[in-house]
């Protein structure tokens, strides 16, 4: 579970990250969190775009990605998911210590 400056800091480390996924009319399916999670494992920090033609709520959409992943939702604006998992093998992020 991150804390608020944890969620804070990733937030500014994904502003000058482009989307590199996109959730459309289809949603979510196990294909597409199969390369999130790949994706994941060597990004640590992903950031997902939900098309205006999804016809499922943005919020649902969000945590069915962060549960199926297995990684913590950071935000949720507007149509745009931020996703953190931290990496086995590429870890890159150092995140802010929990007090």
């Amino acid at each position: 579970m991150l804390t608020g400056k944890q969620k804070r800091f990733l937030r500014s480390e994904a502003h000058h990250v482009d989307p590199i996924f996109q959730v459309g009319k289809g949603g979510v399916s196990e294909a597409m969190l199969v390369q999130i999670a790949e994706a994941l494992e060597k990004r640590e920090l992903v950031k997902i775009s939900i098309l205006q033609n999804n016809e499922d709520d943005k919020n649902e959409v969000a945590e069915t990605l962060a549960k199926g992943t297995k990684a913590e939702l950071v935000q949720l604006i507007g149509h745009t998911v931020i996703l953190y998992k931290q990496s086995v093998n590429n870890k890159r992020i150092e995140l802010p210590v929990k007090r």
